[in-house]
């Protein structure tokens, strides 16, 4: 059974956490433990017009955002990667600095200093010189950041088809199976030139 701690933070994109913990619910070897600020909680609700009682029923195991001494603050507690879907620029900061302040940001700490995967989905732009050098800092440590930037190479029908195809790539990146991410497999060979007439 591999756990996956999934983190909703305040930064718009809230269906991004939303649509991996979906997709991870339907992988019966996947464990899920979610955990939300409450600046997550009110763009989950704006954004997407759902409750934390809906969010919840997603989720195998639910932290509280002040639960500082739940299971997944600690590094005894075996995890095999986290996702911040989405991560606001002030989690990204409290990460970059080691400001364990509540379970969002103690949790990634302990990903960090464990050396488990940890994938940050930051949202902001354009971004000052604070946030680069704060996710220069973070990947320094070695976490993953990974904008949720859309493709269009597949190409994409809808917005949720770039939902999709993003958080399928995150989940390229914890080792999971997907299929919602379409893999490049180079441009098509060009046509032989035609024979000279001359």
């Amino acid at each position: 059974m591999k756990k996956i701690i999934v983190a909703i933070t305040g930064a718009s994109g809230a269906i991004y956490g939303v649509r991996l913990l979906q997709i991870l619910k339907t992988m019966p070897d996947v464990q899920t433990h979610l955990t939300v600020s409450s600046a997550g909680l009110l763009t989950l609700r704006h954004e997407m017009q759902m409750d934390r009682a809906h969010l919840e029923e997603l989720a195998d195991v639910v932290h509280p955002a002040h639960a500082v001494g739940a299971a997944i603050a600690s590094g005894s507690f075996q995890c095999d990667g986290m996702v911040i879907a989405p991560c606001s620029m002030r989690t990204l900061a409290a990460v970059a600095l080691g400001l364990s302040d509540n379970l969002v940001t103690r949790a990634a700490d302990v990903m960090l200093k464990e050396r488990r995967r940890l994938v940050l989905m930051v949202r902001e732009t354009p971004f000052n010189l604070a946030h680069l050098r704060n996710m220069t800092a973070v990947t320094e440590m070695g976490g993953i950041i990974f904008p949720p930037v859309p493709s269009f190479y597949h190409p994409p029908a809808s917005v949720d088809d770039m939902i999709n195809q993003t958080v399928g790539r995150v989940l390229d990146v914890l080792g999971l199976p997907q299929a919602d991410a379409p893999r490049w497999s180079g441009l098509p060979p060009e046509p032989a030139p035609l024979p000279s007439l001359s």
